[in-house]
């Protein structure tokens, strides 16, 4: 097992810089530098392992060193001396890797040491990582365009806002079809009555934990109500309706969820003292799906803070949480018929021996039980979070992704496999095997494994799938909450996945098939069969609804033309501008599939916010702002200029529009939380939100009208207007509603702008209404501090001027520092 060395901290200070990303377009060169601070040599022999999503060079090593590949994100590095390590030598190794390095993102983590004499393996931690401030650190090659995100940068993006009155910024996120309010006030206290009928118990207990949050006493009633609701057209099960009188407060809602709907808005309403504005809103949803992913299998992600994101979703009326349960890293839900699936697939480090786990990833270290890649929901855990989400009318979605991105299953079956053969028991070993003992297939995945594709000729993955559901079912009947789809992944399988597996192409000569396309997609239709046995719809990404098709002498992706039911949905990711791919969600529409949005250029919100080194996130699909979010248009996705990830604008050759059927056909939109860089609760919220909250406008607000406007400069200008009154309805009524207990949730705040003008330094704030803090002693601001207000004359007497961006609660954006010794 892990440990310190002789208990202390660790032995080993370790630094890594990106030297340069522009040597070539394809590479970056880097400085791993280990230095042995115990006062103890290491046994000749030893290894220190390392995880990184950059694929060294073997040839580019520094002489005397290896750094080898080892599966997936793991690499290790070994001295090809056989003398000790000894105290005070540090081994400084250069290597060139795939792709770029230009953030703290990008650098290798989760460091650990397996010395030579087989002594216990000790963590390392994470490497101090050298800034990244010259241009070739900066910019991932000469052709890249996206200008890096300082204080100057932000300065000049945070221009295209400006504070507006309270008055002219909405009450109500998402904004409602209709709001009137009147300078006549309700008063709520926490001795309000509430009256409901019993469909309505789970909205008043709601409700009533709001109220207990006020004042006593007895204030103005409510009523709880549902009943029609008056709309032009078909309102819908969510359409709610408030009206607010002094003395009394109606939420009439079409269905509890309308009602549970009104709830939220009222409560955004509501201010600490219990005063609610009198009037009248009427609301319904533009979208049936508005939904979150959260990848808990790359880092687990505790009960509480699954909890936590249902809160932040169901106060913005978004209805459908897409549960990523399991990957290649990971395995979260307890199976009682197949244990192995968390005995060993919720296991991730170097354990004792004797005892299987997946190898780390993403830096979770070598302590298996320390280990942010360890951990699992037993059945009653995940009851209980069917039960939340149920009570706030989210309807939970679970995924377990196959054939690829499998390998926590694969892996586990493997080792049931195993210890039942050795048994003896041969029958049982092969009943859940998902892999081909013969395979000997070469592939290598996005994330850089080499073992992570079910074998789908095999008839025992069928059994495999069936029990799964068929547990899960047995879950949601047990928590009293309707199971309504099973979203069974399907992406990203790697080329080369089944060429050399012996039972695959006995089955591909018993069914006549020539091409692993066509084994693939009886797959798919298998695993649809086993869910229309079960009563349930088949969900899965586009890659599940695509075929490879001779179009005009080349390769093209096509939709399949097997649609999997009228309740089967795909959820479109692939759709990046440059990918020649971005009308994919369109064309599926069109072709007959029900499609849920999930662009990956406007709502994967693991992509950072900006192009800063200190931003966490991928950027592969480009830099993910919260205005990316606001400004996605769901049904014309060309209305805003199309920009690669480089920063090139795009026109695509071929763009096939929505149809009239097609458009009726998109059953929303979702954002993506996947899981490499999200180690904490932390984290999760920060890149969560505020994107979220820009989802949720998109997702629930009427269409704004945007494509109507044929004018490119006054479409632009209407989009910026319609993103600066967004931007202030953050900075001045959301996110400080949401730093109010019990949620506090912990949004990113937006680092401020700078620049040194004539002498004096000028600040900004990309949300209007946040706060701005400075101090000019080099101390770090803080709630206390003195809050920016104008621009400040420079003084040489200023050791440092420091400003960042607080919360109500006094949390801290990153800091931006000046020194006046660097002005002109």
């Amino acid at each position: 097992m892990p440990t310190n060395f002789n208990g202390r901290m660790p032995p080993i200070a370790i630094e890594w810089e990106c030297l340069s990303n522009l040597a070539s377009d394809a590479t970056f060169s880097a400085r791993l530098s280990m230095r042995n601070v115990s006062n103890q040599a290491i046994a000749p022999g030893w290894t220190v392992y390392l995880n990184t999503c950059r694929k060294t060079l073997d040839s580019t090593v520094t002489p005397g060193y290896t750094m080898k590949h080892i599966n997936g994100d793991l690499f290790c590095v070994t001295a090809e001396t056989n003398q000790a390590w000894q105290p005070g030598e540090a081994h400084t190794i250069k290597y060139d890797a795939q792709h770029w390095a230009i953030s703290d993102t990008d650098a290798p983590l989760g460091f650990y040491l397996v010395p030579g004499d087989a002594g216990p393996v000790i963590d390392l931690g994470d490497p101090v990582i050298m800034p990244f401030e010259l241009a070739q650190q900066r910019h991932r090659h000469n052709d890249d365009r996206v200008p890096a995100s300082d204080a100057a940068q932000r300065f000049r993006q945070n221009e295209q806002t400006r504070l507006l009155p309270l008055d002219q910024v909405g009450r109500i996120t998402p904004r409602p079809l209709s709001a009137r309010f009147s300078a006549e006030v309700c008063v709520l206290k926490k001795g309000s009555q509430i009256s409901h009928n019993p469909a309505l118990d789970s909205e008043e207990r709601l409700l009533r934990a709001m109220l207990d949050r006020l004042p006593s006493g007895d204030g103005a009633r409510i009523e709880l109500e549902v009943g029609p609701i008056a709309l032009d057209g078909a309102p819908g099960e969510e359409a709610y309706m408030l009206a607010i009188e002094p003395d009394k407060i109606v939420v009439r809602g079409n269905t509890p969820h309308g009602v549970f709907n009104g709830i939220q808005s009222l409560a955004q309403l509501l201010s600490a003292d219990g005063t609610v504005p009198a009037g009248h809103v009427i609301d319904a949803p533009r979208f049936r799906y508005r939904g979150m992913m959260l990848d808990v299998a790359r880092h687990f992600a505790g009960k509480e803070t699954v909890m936590r994101l249902l809160d932040c979703m169901a106060r913005f009326k978004l209805n459908r949480f897409h549960f990523h349960l399991t990957d290649d890293e990971g395995w979260r839900l307890q199976i009682a018929a197949l244990p192995e699936l968390t005995d060993i697939g919720a296991r991730r480090g170097v354990a004792a021996k004797g005892e299987p786990s997946l190898p780390p990833s993403f830096g979770s270290g070598a302590d298996v039980a320390a280990s942010a890649g360890s951990g699992y929901y037993n059945a009653g855990q995940f009851t209980e979070i069917l039960r939340y989400a149920h009570a706030r009318h989210i309807e939970v979605v679970p995924e377990f992704n196959m054939p690829g991105h499998a390998r926590a299953a694969v892996m586990a079956m493997r080792e049931r496999y195993d210890r039942l053969r050795a048994a003896g028991d041969i029958e049982g070993a092969s009943e859940y095997l998902l892999s081909d003992p013969g395979d000997e297939s070469v592939y290598e995945s996005v994330q850089l494994w080499h073992d992570n594709v079910i074998c789908i000729a095999l008839p025992s993955v069928d059994r495999f799938i069936d029990t799964v559901v068929s547990e899960v079912a047995s879950l949601y009947r047990s928590a009293g909450v309707p199971l309504r789809t099973v979203h069974t992944g399907g992406d990203e399988v790697p080329a080369g996945a089944w060429l050399g597996s012996p039972i695959c192409h006995a089955r591909m000569k018993e069914q006549g098939w020539t091409e692993v396309s066509q084994l693939h997609a009886d797959f798919v239709q298998r695993c649809r069969r086993i869910l229309a046995r079960h009563g349930l719809a088949y969900a899965g990404w586009e890659e599940t609804a695509l075929i490879h098709a001779c179009v005009g002498g080349r390769q093209q992706l096509l939709p399949a033309p097997e649609l999997g039911g009228p309740e089967s949905r795909v959820y479109v990711w692939n759709n990046t501008w440059g990918s020649g791919t971005e009308d994919c969600a369109y064309r599926l529409a069109n072709a007959g599939y029900n499609v849920v949005l999930s662009n990956a250029a406007s709502l994967y919100f693991d992509m950072a916010y900006a192009k800063d080194p200190d931003e966490p996130g991928y950027y592969w699909a480009g830099f993910v702002e919260t205005r990316q979010a606001f400004t996605f248009c769901p049904l014309d996705t060309t209305i805003t200029p199309g920009r690669n990830a480089m920063g090139h604008d795009i026109t695509p050759a071929v763009f096939e529009p929505l149809d009239s059927a097609g458009a009726a056909r998109i059953a929303g939109i979702q954002g993506q939380l996947w899981g490499e860089n999200s180690r904490s609760r932390e984290r999760i919220e920060y890149l969560a939100a505020p994107r979220l909250i820009a989802l949720a406008e998109r997702a629930w607000a009427a269409d704004p009208g945007w494509y109507l406007i044929a004018d490119p400069d006054q479409r632009a200008s209407r989009i910026d207007s319609d993103w600066n009154e967004f931007a202030n309805r953050l900075g001045q009524r959301v996110l400080p509603q949401l730093d109010e207990a019990p949620l506090a949730y912990g949004y990113r705040l937006p680092p401020p702008g700078l620049v040194l003008k004539d002498g004096a330094l000028h600040a900004n704030v990309a949300l209007p209404g946040l706060a701005l803090h400075y101090t000019t002693d080099g101390s770090e601001p803080g709630i206390g501090s003195r809050r920016y207000r104008a621009p400040l004359v420079v003084s040489p007497d200023w050791p440092a001027f420091r400003i960042a961006t607080l919360d109500t609660r006094g949390r801290r954006s990153r800091t931006v520092t000046f020194y006046p010794e660097d002005a002109p």
